[in-house]
């Protein structure tokens, strides 16, 4: 039996309309390029918050549905990370090289302090930020995520299995043209958002995305989460099957006054459910907002 191509399977699922912002590419000095959007919020002096894209997605494809929502409070920036989508080019994929260039855009850009939110990778990716740059981070929205990946020894198989096939697969990887998504997004039709979100998806490559997760074996932030110093809201997806919702309740309980913000959502529920997922998370982000001034360092 044939099995059904991406673009029949895509198909079969409901991928929400909303209007995708225009990006451009944005070179991070002694860095790299990468593709940026920039939604302005309602007013000059709106919080900026910098959202971090899930393992083997981009900056819109996992953000489109909630941009135009949040920009009605926020300055709303999603760039991709490295060697997603039209991300840096990098010997090797590395989560503090993530966090570095979040830090790199915000200086290009002429960002003090911003907010911060993650979804799944982007959630850990985001807890690094803060980690190595914790004088740029205003507050933390962390959803879908965890703090460690390796919690068993099917889990620990899986991780180090993965590094060990991605690295035996590099040069093929290596050898071929990036995919690189197609990015003339403005005006689509509700009828073009599944050609829209192949192209997306598509340019990721699945090297990148094997490297991605064992970096992700390897994360471990609970050492230091008692540290974050920042408001912080978990938004906790509870349908998950990738990350248990127990070990995102776990997280939030990790970091000191995190709010908790749940949500009857599946790992894709940013853009599958997102109709249910975008207000909580619109919550989750105003309340770190007004929080800020609850903290000091």
């Amino acid at each position: 039996m044939a099995l059904p191509s991406p673009r029949s399977a895509l198909r079969r699922v409901y991928l929400p309309w909303a209007r995708i912002p225009e990006g451009r590419l944005v070179e991070l000095p002694g860095r790299g390029t990468t593709y940026v959007t920039d939604t302005p919020g309602p007013s000059a002096r709106a919080t900026p918050l910098v959202l971090l894209h899930a393992l083997g997605c981009t900056g819109l494809l996992t953000w489109y549905p909630a941009i135009e929502a949040l920009a009605r409070r926020f300055r709303v920036i999603t760039l991709d990370q490295r060697w997603h989508g039209q991300g840096i080019r990098s010997e090797d994929f590395s989560l503090r090289d993530c966090a570095d260039d979040v830090a790199a855009l915000c200086d290009v850009l002429g960002l003090d302090r911003v907010l911060v939110g993650g979804y799944s990778m982007g959630g850990v990716v985001a807890q690094r930020v803060w980690r190595q740059h914790p004088d740029r981070v205003a507050g933390l929205v962390l959803a879908s995520t965890s703090d460690r990946f390796r919690n068993n020894p099917v889990e620990q198989g899986f991780f180090a299995g993965m590094g060990a096939t991605m690295l035996a697969a590099r040069g093929i990887s290596r050898s071929r043209t990036a995919v690189r998504a197609a990015r003339t997004a403005t005006g689509l039709r509700p009828s073009d958002m599944h050609d829209w979100a192949l192209r997306e998806l598509r340019s990721t490559s699945p090297w990148a995305v094997g490297q991605a997760l064992s970096a992700l074996g390897a994360h471990h932030s609970q050492p230091w989460l008692g540290r974050i110093d920042v408001p912080t809201a978990v938004v906790v997806t509870l349908g998950d099957r990738v990350i248990p919702a127990g070990r995102q309740l776990a997280l939030a309980r990790r970091i000191p006054g995190a709010t908790v913000h749940d949500v009857p959502t599946g790992h894709a529920g940013c853009v599958l459910q997102a109709e249910v997922f975008v207000p909580r998370f619109l919550e989750a982000a105003a309340t770190v907002d007004a929080r800020r001034r609850d903290f000091s360092r």
